[in-house]
């Protein structure tokens, strides 16, 4: 045990980054942790520095971490340099906060789990949902057989993003940049959490639990990757995990995860912490649940022995999804009848697609299922052999 903050350097301090700043401050005042350096490719001011003193600056990640001796690095930069920023940090024997997603592919997943597994060093992966109590919470009320039997998992994601959002930085809204995947969709980026936290509901986690996936890709804005998606993952005891997202919500709600059984259901708003219970003989209950940061779980796990909470191998369900969307062909554009501008705004919208997002998690089903009309033609179904392989449908 020690009581000496442990120093810390923050890869990638600005757009999302400076959530994370923000939290390192507060966290600083607790005394757990100790910003050392800031590794960014423009310094940065006193302004965003308010509150922390003597950090050092520098582009150079390896450099700094030698010179500020960090224990943890935090890592929040663009996609495709997730893996070799974890490596160089565990080269070092420095410990990790890895943004989501851990990785763009599922092969740079292994390289750097792997790795960090070889160098002996702590991996975090940063999926906050997961730090959340209601998780645990879900998943005992389902052991205990409060819905009966789980018959599947749906989740739903109705968000919306202005033109400007994908033009943030040169790898929004890309498959791939200068020949690296990328892989910045909706359903592995902005909603990777719904995808993450059903999974996580389901207990299906691990790169193993995953049979076979489908996916349909679509695209109202003028991206390389897609922004009105859904997929459906087989986890190798049969069950059922459905995710739909769009960032071309009519109405913006909140994202959530719901379980179905065969005796009443479980809504999960994660990123409220929020749940309600509905099942038979019992009136409706609504809890709110506490969450524990994914920083400071890993400080004490690193000080105390506090239980990790998102170890990488927790994740490989989770890649295997961005993986079957790496390998399915591009996104298909929405007919330009399909979506609109929302009114006085530079964001497309998709008319009806907030209904279609919930009725897929209600049902378990996807778009096309649903009979959208530019939804792709359903494919052939898979084999049992095929789905037994893992292998994956795309449509």
């Amino acid at each position: 045990m020690t009581t000496t903050p442990l120093s810390l350097v923050l890869a990638g301090a600005r757009g999302h980054g400076r959530w994370h700043l923000d939290n390192i401050r507060r966290l600083q005042h607790k005394g757990l942790v100790r910003l050392a350096g800031i590794c960014e490719l423009t310094p940065l001011s006193e302004e965003e520095l308010d509150g922390f003193d003597a950090v050092e600056q520098s582009a150079d990640f390896g450099a700094l971490l030698d010179s500020t001796g960090a224990a943890v690095a935090v890592i929040c930069t663009p996609i495709p340099t997730h893996t070799d920023l974890a490596l160089v940090a565990a080269g070092k024997g420095v410990h990790l906060l890895l943004e989501k997603p851990p990785a763009p592919s599922y092969a740079e997943f292994r390289r750097m789990a792997d790795g960090v597994a070889a160098a002996g060093v702590v991996c975090q992966i940063g999926f906050q949902s997961l730090g959340s109590q209601a998780v645990p919470a879900i998943r005992q009320l389902i052991a205990e057989g409060a819905l009966g039997t789980v018959t599947g998992i749906g989740g739903a994601g109705a968000w919306a993003r202005d033109e400007a959002y994908y033009r943030r930085a040169p790898w929004a809204g890309r498959r791939r940049l200068n020949g690296a995947d990328v892989i910045d969709g909706v359903l592995t980026n902005p909603l990777a959490h719904a995808v993450a936290t059903a999974l996580a509901l389901h207990g299906s986690t691990r790169a193993e639990d995953v049979a076979g996936i489908e996916t349909e890709l679509l695209r109202a804005n003028d991206i390389e990757s897609d922004d009105t998606s859904c997929v459906r993952v087989t986890t190798k005891d049969g069950g059922r995990v459905t995710v739909a997202a769009t960032l071309c919500a009519e109405q913006p709600g909140e994202p959530y995860v719901v379980v179905h059984g065969s005796r009443g259901r479980i809504t999960f708003w994660y990123k409220q912490d929020r749940v309600l219970v509905q099942r038979s003989g019992h009136g409706p209950e609504e809890i709110e649940y506490g969450r524990t940061d994914l920083l400071e779980n890993l400080v004490g796990h690193l000080t105390d022995g506090t239980a990790l909470l998102v170890e990488p191998d927790a994740t490989g369900a989770f890649m295997k999804v961005v993986e079957a969307i790496r390998q399915a062909p591009d996104p298909v554009a929405l007919p330009a009848d399909a979506w609109r501008y929302a009114t006085g705004e530079s964001r497309r919208v998709v008319p009806g697609i907030d209904g279609l997002v919930a009725a897929a998690a209600d049902t378990l089903t996807l778009y096309s299922e649903l009979g959208a009309r530019w939804a792709l033609p359903g494919a052939a179904p898979r084999s049992a052999t095929q789905a037994l392989r893992g292998e994956v449908s795309t449509r």
